[in-house]
């Protein structure tokens, strides 16, 4: 077989960290090869060293069976490597066009001028070629996030890239523009560009992918043919052990109710929600993209002005006008953007972790390190979060360990209403079924937990009920007995509505 590429006995070592040992990966023109592990089992690692960003310590790489030495991203280029990253690396106030030819610029005459009448062209030409209606004069912010990937595979096709490595492209995509980009990958396939595709979502595998290969704990692990292998195989592959259980739901004594919302209301956003909580309870919030889960979750933890409506936390009212007052009374939210809204990326392990308790390590304003250490170690033992050290900056550990360090600052903080908006999107097989675990701690803790997830097969399992939003109302609440993949989704989508009480039972 004739490989466009080929990585042999790649070794990869971080302070503290073993990150690669001996990891293989090849790559024919014209695949699509996915490449699947737990966070944290060295995908990233590896592709960075293929895009120039790390170099390897030890092995070799091979391109159209010639070693290279790949330094730096300019040489990665350079062999015809390119990287679309998770987080897309775009201008946002340049145009299509500038962001497809930044620092490459075509010239033209004397004193140098740029060609843009010839950039232009080219840009339209791939866009064209890709049957993609977009203007290279529109600036970036006005696209879809859709278009923006698209734009980055532009970009790597414009500079002649034959090798495009994908790191989740399809992580913050709505269904219909996966599909729009699943077609473009298959004609990049026809021009026979090869595609390495990082991915979470294991029935993505079949869908669009050649070959997989599997990697677990910094090693090589197979490489299947992804149409044949079995998904419990992959599971298998990936975590190292056959996960039966997939949502291990424990059933817990509910207590005394500790939430109850009534008639909340956000112009335009809520209109007339009522609920209750209950201690032990795990409460399920499913509906569409845009119908108010967030918004809800928001205002009930007091991060949106202009809410009106009553809570009530343990049969008491209260005017939760900020996080904070939410916090000081027991409520905490994991939000849905960990990166963006969950966590300080540049602070370390520990000081995530102790950041909404701080006052009590700092009585007279002087921060008592030894004891802030000691809890956030407790806890990150007690949740088994994978991290070199304490000191360890946060925005190095994979998505399901944030996750984790999010989760531990409520515990430290002692929390007993537990918001989780979204809690595994973004994370591995494992380590999702890691943070189900958590949750049934929580719930035998006697917490209570508000689950909202756009995965409905995970909203059935860990729900004791279902609570579905349609177009900014509560449409109706589901026991886990009666509640079911087509009667949720006739909520969700408007076509059936139940009748709820003021206080939101049924």
């Amino acid at each position: 077989m004739e490989y466009r590429l080929s990585m042999n006995k790649i070794n990869k070592t971080f302070p503290g960290v073993q990150a690669l040992s001996n990891v293989k990966l090849d790559l024919v023109p014209g695949e699509v090869h996915v490449l699947l592990g737990e966070n944290g089992a060295g995908k990233s690692t590896l592709m960075k060293i293929l895009a120039g960003v790390y170099p390897p310590d030890q092995g070799e790489i091979l391109i159209n069976g010639q070693k290279v030495v790949i330094n730096n991203t300019g040489d990665a280029a350079s062999l015809g490597i390119s990287m679309i990253y998770q987080e897309l690396n775009l201008i946002p106030d340049l145009t299509v066009v500038e962001n497809i030819f930044i620092n490459r610029e075509l010239i033209q005459g004397w004193p140098g001028r740029y060609n843009w009448k010839e950039m232009n062209r080219q840009a339209g030409e791939i866009l064209a070629d890709l049957n993609l209606a977009i203007d290279p004069g529109n600036y970036i912010r006005d696209l879809s996030v859709a278009q923006q990937q698209m734009v980055e595979i532009v970009r790597s096709i414009s500079s002649n890239s034959k090798i495009i490595i994908m790191d989740e492209p399809t992580a913050a995509l709505a269904e219909q523009e996966i599909t729009e980009l699943f077609k473009q990958i298959k004609l990049l396939k026809e021009k026979t560009v090869s595609i390495i595709y990082i991915s979470h979502r294991l029935p993505e595998v079949k869908e669009i992918g050649d070959r997989v290969t599997v990697l677990r704990d910094g090693k090589y692990v197979s490489t299947e043919d992804a149409k044949r292998v079995k998904t419990e195989q992959l599971i298998k592959m990936m975590v190292g052990r056959d996960i039966k259980e997939f949502f291990p739901k424990e059933d817990t004594e509910k207590g005394s109710e500790v939430l109850r919302v009534k008639n909340l209301k956000r112009k335009g956003v809520l209109d007339d929600i009522s609920f209750s909580l209950q201690q032990g309870e795990v409460l399920g919030f499913a509906g569409l993209m845009g119908s108010g889960r967030t918004e809800l979750m928001r205002a009930i933890f007091g991060a949106d002005q202009g809410v009106e409506g009553k809570i009530y936390v343990k049969g008491t009212e209260l005017v939760i006008d900020s996080p904070e007052t939410a916090v000081k009374n027991g409520i905490a939210l994991l939000t849905e953007d960990r990166k963006s809204s969950g966590l300080i990326l540049n602070f370390a392990v520990y000081q995530n972790i102790s950041l909404a308790t701080l006052e009590k390590y700092a009585p007279r304003g002087v921060i008592d390190q030894k004891r802030e250490r000691k809890r956030a170690g407790e806890l990150v033992v007690a949740l088994k979060i994978k991290t070199p050290g304490l000191e360890t900056v946060v925005n190095s550990l994979s998505g399901g360990n944030q996750q984790k360090v999010i989760l531990a600052r409520w515990l430290y903080r002692n929390a007993e209403i537990i918001i989780l908006d979204e809690p595994t999107r973004g994370i591995d097989v494992g380590a999702k079924v890691e943070i189900y675990q958590l949750i049934n701690q929580l719930t035998k803790q006697g917490k209570a937990v508000i689950m909202v997830s756009s995965d409905l097969p995970e909203i059935l399992a860990m729900s004791d009920r279902i609570a579905v939003m349609y177009e900014g109302k509560l449409n109706g609440i589901l026991s886990r007995e009666e509640a079911g993949p087509e009667k949720i989704m006739q909520l969700a989508t408007g076509v059936m509505t139940m009748n709820l009480t003021k206080e939101g039972s049924i």
